[in-house]
């Protein structure tokens, strides 16, 4: 018997993943899951046994943003030992098409050798801005989390003023008593100052560190170092969003007793249905498919 071919296969992830499946499955795309067992467990989603099944009966291939985080394993809830790039490639044909995020060097270059089409979700822009919408409402969830005050009346910094932090600022500009970016170039400042928002030089942080409640950090390389850390409040609440390791001595402030922590992933996290939504448009867009036929 001829094994059964499905348009989509989705690998690794988390929520997002899950959504988006059930959305294709729900327009009438056959889907194929492998590694999200454990959060997905609709009865008309079909779960693969193994990573090559998966792709080997699949046209398209979905996988995770990042792809990895590690440079070892695809990124998954479920752990799986043949959930690897290694194995992504072997299994991987002229002819498949691959979308994720964040996909390393090596498999931008397999796919390109290999003549494999390939579409990385984060270089969209357009993409790219609506994740700043999820990314910047789990920002300041995380931030009532892990503090026992109010965001109302306190004294918020953010770090860096790109993508991310622009639209955090807009959030934070009604539930702050006072907002402050700090950013390195002088057209960032001015952006920043445009906005109405007050704004400096990372270089002035010695003289003003000391003032905030709340630090949130988008700047992906050390900001934060040591000497800075003394110089915060005993019960600063700092918030890193920064791609990995971030921009703060995480060592440093568990020696000072800060209160610091890494946040990855939080559209995935704090917004996973909406930002599924969105991939799932752009995906059937980019495929220049009807909704209602099949890839």
């Amino acid at each position: 018997m001829k094994p059964k071919t499905y348009d989509f296969a989705v690998i690794g992830g988390d929520l997002r993943q899950v959504y988006m499946a059930e959305d294709l499955s729900s327009r009438g795309f056959s889907v194929l899951l492998y590694g999200l067992e454990n959060l997905c467990s609709k009865a008309y989603i079909e779960h693969a046994k193994s990573l090559p099944q998966a792709i080997d009966s699949s046209k398209v291939i979905l996988t995770p943003i990042p792809f990895t985080k590690n440079g070892i394993q695809i990124l998954s809830v479920d752990a799986k030992s043949d959930l690897t790039p290694e194995i992504l490639c072997t299994h991987l044909k002229k002819g498949h098409k691959l979308y994720g995020g964040c996909f390393t060097e090596s498999i931008r270059d397999f796919c390109e050798t290999n003549e494999i089409y390939y579409n990385d979700f984060m270089e969209d822009e357009e993409i790219t801005l609506f994740n700043t919408i999820a990314t910047a409402e789990g920002t300041i969830a995380e931030a009532v989390i892990n503090s026992s005050g109010n965001l109302h009346g306190s004294s918020c910094l953010i770090l860096g003023y790109g993508r991310c932090a622009k639209t955090l600022a807009e959030k934070l500009k009604g539930l702050c008593g006072q907002l402050t970016v700090a950013a390195r170039s002088p057209l960032a400042i001015a952006q920043a100052k445009t906005s109405s928002f007050d704004a400096m030089s990372l270089s002035e942080l010695t003289e003003t560190i000391s003032e905030y409640d709340y630090i949130f950090n988008t700047i992906p390389a050390l900001v934060l170092d040591r000497e800075l850390l003394e110089n915060t409040k005993q019960d600063v609440v700092i918030i890193d969003i920064a791609s990995a390791p971030g921009g703060v001595d995480f060592i440093a402030a568990r020696e000072l007793s800060r209160n610091a922590k890494l946040c990855l992933g939080l559209p995935g996290k704090y917004a996973p249905k909406a930002s599924a939504a969105f991939l799932t448009r752009y995906l059937l867009s980019s495929l220049g498919e009807q909704q209602s036929c099949p890839v």
